[in-house]
């Protein structure tokens, strides 16, 4: 079912509802994605828990017209749509740049029981500068950002296994946006150390990385009280789009073990 829920900045934020269940799994995507990216876990998980896709502001249905990019009210879109949720148990997961707002997201909703991050915060003490992402990141974009998305990111998101009408997807999903969109949309991330909020997390957070870089968990482990982290093989940085099988049933096991 598509639904709306309005974000602290009037943004309207789409979101579908499916499934069953005490639980509700709430899952956020990462940069330049959308609520489609998780039909597959949709399809998989529906008979156990009420399943919510939603997309942030600026991204898939949801409104783009936001005044300010900021991590915060990242964090009040997914605190809109899980206000809405009739459960009491949410479990949210969150996909690459999502990662740090489901942190931030889940020290304003009572609800949230567990966190499970896909493929990001691999090292808390890893920081990305604003500057550096100028430096690195964004001028690229700026400069041309197809050649961006079709040269530079892939070599940062795909491995030689992925397959090709995944990347094509991705790459097309992207390109649908302006450079300039792209910028503002990504650079909230690179503006707060997420440092602060995972300090304060209390709820379980357990993690599900592709092996294509490395994790540091003791790191991790020095601002979130209880963390562990699994590998899948293979895949690059969208695991749930890549192998969606294997990603499914370590998803299963995690959720498990968490409730």
């Amino acid at each position: 079912m598509e639904k709306y829920a309005q974000s602290l900045d009037g943004q309207n934020i789409h979101y579908k509802e499916n499934g069953q269940g005490s639980t509700s799994i709430l899952f956020v995507h990462g940069w330049l994605g959308n609520a489609e990216w998780w039909n597959n876990q949709q399809e998989y998980f529906k008979e156990k828990y009420q399943i919510v896709q939603m997309s942030l502001a600026g991204h898939g249905k949801s409104d783009a017209s936001r005044k300010e990019w900021s991590s915060e009210l990242y964090a009040e879109d997914i605190k809109a749509v899980a206000d809405q949720i009739d459960s009491s148990e949410i479990i949210l997961v969150g996909h690459s740049m999502s990662g740090a707002y489901v942190l931030e997201a889940s020290l304003k909703i009572p609800k949230v029981k567990a966190l499970i991050l896909i493929d990001t915060i691999k090292d808390l003490d890893e920081t990305f500068t604003d500057e550096q992402a100028e430096e690195y990141l964004f001028v690229h974009y700026r400069n041309d950002f197809k050649n961006a998305v079709e040269h530079i990111l892939p070599q940062y998101l795909f491995t030689e296994k992925t397959p090709s009408d995944v990347r094509e997807q991705l790459q097309n999903e992207f390109l649908q946006n302006t450079s300039q969109a792209a910028i503002e949309l990504l650079r909230p991330l690179y503006k707060t150390d997420f440092r602060e909020a995972a300090s304060k997390v209390q709820v379980p957070v357990r993690a599900i990385n592709s092996d294509n870089f490395p994790t540091n968990a003791d790191n991790n482990r020095k601002y979130l009280k209880d963390y562990n982290y699994v590998e899948i093989a293979g895949t690059g940085h969208y695991p749930m789009l890549e192998n969606p099988e294997k990603f499914n049933q370590l998803l299963e096991q995690t959720i498990k073990e968490l409730i």
